[in-house]
């Protein structure tokens, strides 16, 4: 292989890198998985109070990070210094903390709550972290979504699927050198235990 085709293979290898990085960011799967879980759990008014999930626990969050990127204050949405995280991260707290009070008084599906409360739970663990260390967002909610996926589709190949994907997202945030190996792993285990328990303390 010469020199200019480890150059290609470099430059090929951070672009598939910066696609896995965009398609399953934070703000995408936030957004994505309550419709989908509310469909599942009861129907199209289940979608619909997925989508008022999504507005509130991914749409705030998303708009402040976009507003601080276009005014130069956040380096990009995936929030690669630490140091800027703090304000979107609590912002994204009280976000998803008064969708959680939002839909449970309301009487929003069962699973629906439950997968709100598995983001509060993960959060409730991350950021503090991450005032200190890096852990990996990233790592952290897709592991968390595939396990409520697994809750909603067939256990053993969402699970399957889902590991792959995990894998490939914490393989792409270390090749682009924003975590280490053991921030993109912590990040996981945060994110899948922190669902796994606050599915299993609604019984599900």
């Amino acid at each position: 292989m010469t020199g200019r085709d480890a150059a290609h293979g470099e430059r090929d290898t951070t672009a598939l890198a910066r696609w896995v990085t965009g398609l399953f960011a934070p703000q995408v799967l936030v957004i994505a998985l309550p419709p989908a879980v509310g469909l599942v759990a009861d129907g199209w008014p289940g979608a619909g109070w997925g989508l008022v999930a999504s507005a509130l626990c991914g749409g705030i969050p998303a708009g402040v990070i976009l507003a601080g990127v276009r005014s130069g204050r956040l380096d990009s949405h995936h929030l690669v210094d630490r140091a800027s995280r703090t304000k979107p991260l609590l912002v994204a707290v009280m976000a998803v903390l008064v969708t959680l009070v939002l839909l449970a008084s309301l009487g929003a599906p069962r699973l629906l709550v439950a997968t709100v409360t598995a983001m509060l739970a993960a959060l409730a663990l991350t950021v503090p972290i991450t005032l200190r260390w890096k852990i990996s967002f990233h790592a952290a909610v897709s592991a968390g979504t595939v396990v409520v996926l697994a809750q909603v589709l067939p256990a053993a190949p969402t699970l399957v699927a889902g590991m792959l994907i995990v894998a490939t997202v914490c393989w792409a945030r270390v090749r682009l050198r924003h975590h280490t190996p053991a921030q993109v792993a912590a990040g996981a285990v945060v994110g899948a235990g922190s669902a796994w328990a606050a599915l299993s303390a609604f019984g599900l």
